[in-house]
């Protein structure tokens, strides 16, 4: 490989990780149920992004990276072998590209409790809303990351936020009657 196409590479890869790496670490961490394991799963998916080539990425770098950083924090879960949710200061100390919460007050009390309810789904409806709503992916891609068909993610989809909005509906009934 010459300077120019190795110079090319490493552009790629450090564009990926501007554009990718805070989602990535908020992805694992929900899959590992820790920051640092979270991290450190992140890096080992860049550094195997390091032996791709762009070409056969192309494209499909955003799916490549999200399968891969989930096979990782899999491996590490099922290697601690146990999985703890992340608490709310945890969670804020990715990196993000939301505004600050100063300027989400209003949105704040909502999002917490969206988040709680959302820990209270399985497994599988958690992972399939965190990548579509956290992450931005299409039901395509993530039924190429989790190896589920592209219906069985619509469906999934689909119970979760009807479950989400019923329990947040009589949350809701609740503090409006007390």
């Amino acid at each position: 490989m010459n300077r120019a196409d190795d110079h090319a590479r490493q552009d790629w890869v450090r564009s990926l990780m501007r554009e990718h790496e805070g989602a990535l670490i908020r992805y694992a961490a929900s899959i590992t149920g820790d920051l640092e394991q979270a991290r450190d799963v992140v890096q080992d998916t860049f550094v195997r992004l390091c032996a791709q080539h762009p070409t056969r990425l192309q494209g499909h770098a955003t799916e490549w990276l999200f399968t891969v950083c989930r096979n990782r924090a899999l491996d590490v879960r099922r290697k601690e072998s146990r999985m703890q949710p992340l608490c709310d200061n945890q969670l804020a100390g990715c990196a993000s590209a939301d505004p600050p919460p100063s300027d989400a007050a209003e949105q704040g009390e909502a999002r917490s409790q969206a988040l709680a309810l959302l820990e209270t789904l399985p497994d599988n409806q958690r992972e399939v809303i965190r990548l579509k709503f956290q992450n931005g992916l299409s039901y395509r891609e993530i039924s190429r990351i989790t190896n589920l068909s592209v219906s069985n993610v619509g469906v999934l989809i689909h119970t979760a936020i009807k479950t989400m909005r019923r329990q947040f509906q009589a949350m809701e009934g609740v503090s409006h009657e007390t």
